[in-house]
């Protein structure tokens, strides 16, 4: 009769977490403090809708230290360092200090890096079920690639909708615009014949007679969907072939291992018939 194996919860003791992993612990803290100040003087400014963006950030912080107490999964320290300066740069930085539209490309890369660590994260996933005992199957390095691939170019779609929902519904601007100077489109067709019209050199356009001054058409969105989605793209395929070598050499590769979370595991109890059964990335 096979016994219970019970998985070992990292340790809670805060300087057990400090020695374990100083390096996360203090970008940690340097962030912290940061929002925190942020936070205060957003209050006394009055700018209530910034201080919950910076509560929402706190909140995030603690969610890589909440996965791994609750659910036996051990993050690498690169990994976490990584997610927490995401968090940051994407919600401090980008929303607040309007790095979104002051720096160029920030936006990108903040979505490449998505695209990459989603992958490892799908990447993850396999593993987990090839280490779990009452789940038996071994896949090819090519198919745990793709799928690692089709998970984080899947995320990269949802939140496309989350911004458009979010955009349609609540009149916010995520899906930021594109100032162009070219179109086409059939609906210009005067014959109706489905023909594609094009109109170049684009220099002014007025809404309700109105000038934007933008010295060309607002694309709507279109663009920094199409953008976001693209490197997402490249993202999710530069850790898929990390991965995939990841797995071709029985699991050596320093670049793989400081990205993929593992399962927190126990050595099997006295008296048990089996041992806990490895992956098969690691046979």
């Amino acid at each position: 009769m096979k016994q219970n194996r019970k998985v070992p919860k990292p340790p809670r003791d805060l300087r057990a977490v400090i020695h374990k992993k100083p390096a996360v612990f203090a970008v940690y803290l340097i962030l912290r403090i940061i929002v925190l100040l942020t936070l205060v003087s957003s209050i006394i400014r009055g700018e209530y809708e910034s201080a919950f963006v910076c509560l929402l950030v706190l909140v995030l912080f603690m969610l890589p230290f909440f996965i791994q107490q609750n659910f036996g999964i051990e993050l690498p320290s690169t990994l976490e360092i990584i997610i927490l300066l995401f968090i940051f740069a994407s919600e401090i930085l980008g929303e607040l200090a309007c790095f979104f539209i002051t720096i160029p490309n920030w936006d990108s890369i903040l979505h490449t890096t998505t695209g990459f660590l989603c992958a490892a994260t799908g990447f993850a996933l396999i593993d987990i079920l090839n280490r779990n005992s009452r789940i038996k199957f071994e896949l090819s390095p090519v198919y745990v690639s793709l799928v690692a691939f089709c998970f984080s170019m899947t995320i990269g779609v949802l939140w496309e909708f989350f911004e458009f929902g979010m955009d349609r519904l609540f009149l916010m601007d995520m899906q930021k615009d594109t100032v162009i100077y070219s179109i086409t489109s059939v609906m210009l067709d005067p014959t109706n014949m489905n023909i594609p019209v094009t109109i170049r050199d684009i220099t002014s356009v007025a809404v309700n007679g109105q000038e934007l001054g933008f010295g060309g058409y607002l694309d709507i969105g279109l663009y920094d969907t199409m953008e976001d989605l693209f490197v997402n793209f490249i993202g999710a395929l530069v850790f898929s072939f990390i991965g995939y070598f990841y797995i071709k050499r029985r699991g050596e590769g320093k670049i793989a291992k400081a990205f993929i979370p593992t399962i927190t595991e126990s050595k099997p109890e006295e008296g048990s018939a089996e041992a806990p059964a490895a992956s098969p990335m690691e046979e």
